[in-house]
């Protein structure tokens, strides 16, 4: 999946653009403090890494939307690469060789 940051005026805000929708035309709101991410499709997988690598507090997904509320002292450094290797998939016997 290809991911691309977008500009945000907000401080502690990251956005980004998906080349695919994760959830059809609806919004999904995650926070952090209400529990655990429960269920399996695509933006709960999203926003269940960004809870478990400690980037985020909030993430609310629209479509091809992400909007991450970045936790304390997280500076979104890595944030981009969490998401778009989230969904790399290779079918057995094509999968890339790593010199």
């Amino acid at each position: 999946m290809a991911v691309v940051e977008k500009p945000t005026s907000i401080s502690g805000t990251l956005r980004f653009e998906c080349n695919r929708s994760l959830t059809g035309t609806g919004h999904e709101y995650y926070r952090k403090q209400a529990g655990d991410v429960e269920g399996d499709r695509p933006c709960d997988l999203v926003a269940r890494r960004l809870f478990e690598v400690g980037a985020a507090v909030a993430v609310h997904i629209n479509s091809n939307q992400i909007t991450v509320t970045l936790a304390n002292g997280h500076d979104g450094h890595g944030v981009l690469q969490d998401i778009e290797e989230l969904f790399i998939y290779y079918l057995p016997g094509v999968e890339p060789s790593i010199p």
